[in-house]
């Protein structure tokens, strides 16, 4: 089990709906720092935030907010991007590289980059932000670099097993914030998603399903094929 209170806690795409909460949520619950990680960092006007600036797509970025941050204890993975209407066929191969540069390779970056500083730090956690979509492949380069990421994240929670870090992978489907603004349907409120993940870390899960439909999709992975996107809430099929 990982607490929060008295944590230092580091979280990637800090500006972002998801990431501000992340830190409220985390400074609520009564962690001593938290570095809010962008490209572009904020005054948080707070003294227990520091703002920090990380790209996660830039190894030697990554690398400097290492070691500007070596005191952290649990690394909040939730940096990411989203193009509404991506399709494998259709989006052009470059921006499939752009997309995965920063909701794989990048995640994956942080996470190597941290794990060293959180097994000196007596093991902490990373809690990495996945999508209900690593299980459904609706959107295009999106879908198939979070399912990578989910697959890494079960990587690192057996490679790092032996150092005592807590790995948590998130799931969610649409959360009210502006990286879906665009999108037309029923959306989580951002607060009740990262308190779900923050519950999840301190009652020593593995894997957090934030959401009715994340449960859903996650159970009918047994299941056939033809079923799974048959779900209710799940985008029709394009073919």
């Amino acid at each position: 089990m990982t607490s929060i209170k008295n944590a230092v806690v580091l979280v990637t795409g800090a500006n972002g709906g998801l990431g501000q909460e992340f830190v409220k949520q985390a400074l609520e619950r009564g962690a001593a720092k938290v570095y809010a990680t962008a490209r572009t960092p904020r005054d948080w006007h707070d003294e227990r935030v520091v703002a920090l600036r990380l790209d996660v797509t830039d190894e030697a970025s990554v690398t400097a907010a290492a070691a500007a941050a070596g005191d952290t204890t649990i690394v909040v993975n939730n940096a990411g991007i989203y193009t509404h209407g991506d399709t494998i066929t259709g989006t052009s191969f470059a921006h499939i590289r752009e997309i995965f540069e920063t909701n794989f390779f990048g995640a994956v970056l942080v996470n190597r980059a941290f794990a060293p500083i959180l097994g000196a730090n007596g093991g902490g956690a990373l809690l990495d932000v996945h999508s209900v979509l690593s299980w459904l492949g609706v959107a295009g380069a999106y879908s198939a670099a979070k399912a990578a990421f989910w697959s890494a994240t079960n990587s690192f929670r057996v490679e790092l097993a032996g150092q005592h870090t807590q790995v948590v992978g998130l799931h969610l489907g649409y959360t009210d914030t502006p990286m879906i603004a665009m999108v037309d349907d029923d959306k989580n409120d951002p607060a009740d998603i990262v308190r779900a993940g923050y519950d999840g870390l301190e009652n020593d899960e593995h894997e957090v399903l934030a959401d009715d439909r994340a449960v859903a999709v996650k159970a009918a992975l047994s299941g056939s094929i033809a079923d799974l996107y048959a779900l209710p809430g799940v985008p029709p099929r394009t073919e």
